[in-house]
């Protein structure tokens, strides 16, 4: 089976299981293609004590996509451009020191307080772990997944400055999670004594400076050549070429992606961009191929999150442990935004229950599960992976789904679709 027949069964699963959603489940994209993904696996299961023709199949497909390169190094850079390019840049200027905040200090406090739960919660039932795993999982899982919390975002009502917050915040802390979860992946690897604090910094500066650099130098670069020019077909190419050739030099340089692809996104999407380069039927044209692009890649992303139920290895003690985790995953969540947010608050009128809405809307999706898959047998890949399909699940099916009542009983007046 090559990758061509296996993308075309993945856009197929995707087409049927969004034409069931939309016609008859009527959920926001993100939570009905995976809800049916995973039921239709669980069908599969089922079928499979009669008849394991569709099980081998499904498992073969899973089997031959490397999830992990597919979401990280391709799928990711395209999603976070998109996001990035539909983002109010006006808002997100205002909000720029809380989010700064919130998506680097936010996760660094957020990692060590799961992993230190998780520590003893593993513990508590018996499970032997290595602090330095925890922190790991912490890491893996404390990044809020742009890609799910945009998707579910728009039709929650959430007041404007508190989206803003909510989306600039998962735009940027995916970037800086996955180099915390490298540098803890490396120091498990390598072990504490072989890791130094000058190795650790440099990477924080080459990853983060870097691609944010990257990225300005890639926004200013696509605004200056669509500036010269009026057909909308070329410059709907070049800012595909922008994403493309990008990723690939963050990858070659050790940039991190992520922050490239935020940042020339949000350059290129910016008003005055808009407004000197573009045309409006380039405008017009450039925000509904990446519209077209944001849509298809997140319905095949979310029927593979429905679909990597099958490498689960199911222990009765790993489903106890993804439960428990949840409810510290969310406090963990609440306490690393308390302190930014009490001090921006008042400088910044902050919405009313800013942090709530924070906690319960920051929903974990494709980027925990692909980093938990990274994992080696020694850093207890099974037991954590399995736990964070638990959370993951958790997260988008009930806070996905529960998310746009809390905003309408808490913001009654805000609460229409913006």
């Amino acid at each position: 089976m090559d990758y061509f027949l296996i993308a075309s069964i993945l856009v197929l699963l995707s087409a049927i299981f969004g034409y069931i959603n939309v016609r008859f489940l009527k959920l926001p994209n993100t939570i009905g293609l995976m809800l049916i993904t995973i039921l239709f696996t669980l069908a599969v299961f089922v079928i499979s004590y009669f008849d394991d023709t569709l099980l081998n199949a499904e498992k073969y497909i899973i089997a031959q996509i490397d999830f992990k390169t597919l979401l990280l190094d391709v799928m990711l850079s395209f999603l976070l451009f998109a996001g990035a390019l539909h983002t109010n840049f006006q808002q997100l200027r205002v909000q720029r020191w809380p989010i700064f905040t919130f998506s680097t200090l936010g996760v660094l406090a957020s990692t060590f307080l799961v992993g230190t739960f998780m520590f003893f919660v593993l513990h508590l039932i018996h499970i032997d772990v290595d602090y330095i795993n925890c922190l790991l999982f912490g890491a893996l899982i404390s990044p809020t997944d742009p890609i799910a919390v945009l998707g579910i975002l728009k039709k929650a009502g959430v007041p404007k400055k508190l989206e803003t917050k909510i989306v600039g915040e998962s735009l940027f802390n995916d970037g800086v999670g996955v180099i915390v979860f490298l540098t803890l992946f490396q120091i498990t690897s390598l072990g504490v004594e072989a890791v130094e604090v000058s190795h650790i910094l440099e990477l924080f500066g080459k990853e983060i400076i870097g691609g944010i650099l990257l990225g300005l130098a890639l926004g200013w670069l696509s605004y200056r050549f669509m500036k010269k020019i009026d057909d909308y077909q070329i410059e709907v190419i070049i800012t595909l070429a922008v994403v493309m050739v990008g990723t690939v030099i963050a990858q070659k340089f050790h940039f991190s992606a992520p922050l490239a692809m935020v940042t020339a996104g949000l350059l290129v999407g910016t008003d005055r961009v808009r407004e000197s380069a573009m045309s409006e039927q380039t405008e017009k044209y450039v925000d509904r191929f990446w519209e077209l692009i944001d849509i298809l890649l997140n319905t095949i992303l979310f029927v593979l999150i429905g679909m990597e139920m099958l490498v689960l290895a199911y222990d009765g003690s790993y489903l106890l442990a993804g439960l428990l985790a949840i409810p510290f995953i969310l406090i963990s969540r609440f306490l690393s935004l308390l302190l930014p947010i009490n001090f921006f608050k008042k400088k910044l009128d902050f919405e009313p229950n800013t942090n709530l809405v924070m906690t319960w809307g920051g929903l974990r999706g494709g980027i925990s599960i692909a980093l938990a898959l990274s994992l080696t047998e020694m850093m207890h890949r099974e037991l954590f992976l399995f736990i964070t399909y638990v959370v993951v699940v958790f997260s988008i099916l009930v806070q996905g789904l529960t998310v746009e009542r809390l905003v309408k009983k808490l913001y009654k007046t805000d609460a229409a679709p913006n």
